[in-house]
């Protein structure tokens, strides 16, 4: 298995014959290291309704005949623009046939914003998701808030990577996600949603040196940079 991190949440997860992508923002990304057009994967995951997290979505399923996968308020205004579509909710486990996700529960906001037209539209529950897939156990937590159910799921799932958000001001910051990391309790944390707005920077290093004080591996994964399991 391999695992790309493509910017902000943008995870790219691979097996031997297929992939799948959660939350493709690329094209708004000054760091990314790709294009969305360079992008060749099956299915198309969504945490939430949010523009860093859709904004490429539509384009890559169409280019790649393959499915997004969301929520159902989500999946319904993306079956809009013509694509394959799958909902989804809290709770549910898919079957992709080259792997499974479980939708997970995440606190944050999710809606999409219409500046033309001055609406709000609702993008449905935000979420995180758990993916199984050659044996391994890979968490995206999506955008969201401390909460204790991470303890219920870090002991529900052995989690191999837990992919957290440390940016704050619109999700946890390094001091809530080092509490998070520690219910979690997975083998590898691997810090995103940070550093690509001002207003999210943050020292990644020192977050992963937090880590390794509590007995927590850390690892930071650079825009465009892939790691096998």
């Amino acid at each position: 298995m391999k695992i790309t991190y493509h910017g902000q949440s943008t995870i790219q997860i691979s097996t031997t014959s297929k992939s799948l992508i959660i939350d493709p923002f690329i094209s708004g990304n000054d760091a990314a290291t790709i294009t969305a057009e360079d992008i060749k994967v099956d299915a198309v995951l969504l945490t939430h309704a949010h523009m860093d997290h859709i904004l490429d979505a539509a384009p890559i399923a169409k280019a790649n005949n393959a499915p997004i996968v969301a929520n159902p308020e989500l999946a319904a205004y993306m079956s809009w623009k013509g694509v394959e579509t799958i909902g989804m909710n809290i709770g549910g486990t898919l079957d992709l046939e080259f792997a499974t996700a479980k939708m997970t529960h995440a606190f944050h906001s999710s809606g999409i914003i219409d500046e033309e037209n001055q609406q709000i539209l609702y993008g449905g529950m935000p979420g995180g998701f758990i993916i199984e897939a050659e044996g391994k156990t890979i968490l995206h937590a999506g955008d969201t808030g401390l909460f204790s159910d991470m303890k219920m799921i870090g002991e529900r799932h052995s989690i191999d990577i837990a992919f957290i958000p440390i940016g704050d001001h619109f999700t946890m910051g390094p001091g809530d996600a080092l509490q998070a990391a520690k219910w979690y309790n997975a083998k590898l944390i691997i810090p995103i949603h940070y550093n690509t707005f001002p207003i999210i920077q943050q020292d990644v290093e020192a977050f992963i040196s937090k880590l390794k004080e509590h007995g927590l591996k850390g690892k930071v994964l650079h825009v465009g940079e892939t790691i096998e399991l």
